[in-house]
């Protein structure tokens, strides 16, 4: 009987042989990179969905984008508890209304935050959300807030943590 042997078989014989000679099998070759004159195909990772807070979270967001953007250390400062923290990117940690409000004078200018998760109990509360220079544009950072209420039922800000989207 005559046996007939197709390229394809006889290269996965080969292989076969090869394995079997030397135990394992070569390593595949390494991906190769795009050239340079074209994108990448893997995108980057989407945009978190904004969520919809209820009022007096709103609020938080809305009066601290209105004193950052008005340069208003004193208001800003007063958007948080008397012993609150500010923990910025780059920054020794800032404690109290006080050192908030020497922290965040002369800052300020346009912010546009908005939150991607937020969730109360009882007294207690946080928003994680991202920031931006320009209302659509994409996030220039990102924020955690942890609140809680103060006199009145009002939220106050317990402690501010954000960082940049940008690596140094």
């Amino acid at each position: 009987m005559k046996r007939i042997v197709t390229l394809a078989t006889a290269v996965a014989l080969a292989g076969c042989a090869a394995v079997a000679a030397f135990g394992q099998a070569p390593p595949p070759p390494p991906p190769q990179p795009p050239p340079a004159s074209q994108p990448s195909a893997a995108p980057g990772p989407a945009p978190l969905p904004v969520v919809t807070l209820p009022a007096p979270l709103a609020r938080v967001l809305s009066d601290y984008e209105k004193a950052w953007h008005e340069r208003d250390a004193a208001t800003l400062a007063g958007l948080f508890a008397e012993d609150g923290f500010v923990l910025s990117s780059g920054a020794p940690p800032v404690r109290g209304r006080a050192a908030i409000e020497r922290h965040y004078t002369g800052a300020g200018g346009p912010l546009s935050l908005h939150a991607f998760a937020f969730g109360t109990e009882g007294s207690t509360g946080w928003i994680i959300g991202g920031f931006g220079h320009l209302p659509g544009a994409p996030d220039d950072g990102k924020f955690t807030l942890t609140l809680r209420k103060g006199p009145g039922g009002r939220w106050l800000i317990n402690s501010d943590m954000d960082n940049g989207n940008s690596r140094r």
